[in-house]
């Protein structure tokens, strides 16, 4: 049971963090306005809110790596 509750967990904080690449690659972003109730608004945000900042720790440890390079032919 508790192996199905953090595998769940994972996979929600991926889809953030894949919603929080989306939203920097292309500008699109979920209208959280939309959310009548207060505190599933805060929930859904708070939500993206940890994609982002997954998003961040990956990004700066690509940087910090020698693994990675930054393409110039964009």
């Amino acid at each position: 049971m508790l192996g199905r509750v953090f595998h769940y967990a994972v996979d929600a904080v991926l889809i953030s963090t894949v919603v929080a690449g989306v939203r920097r690659s292309s500008g699109f972003t979920p209208q959280t306005e939309l959310i009548t109730d207060d505190t599933m608004r805060s929930v859904a945000e708070r939500y993206l809110g940890v994609g982002e900042t997954i998003l961040d720790m990956i990004q700066g440890t690509a940087v910090n790596s020698h693994y990675f390079k930054r393409d110039t032919r964009r």
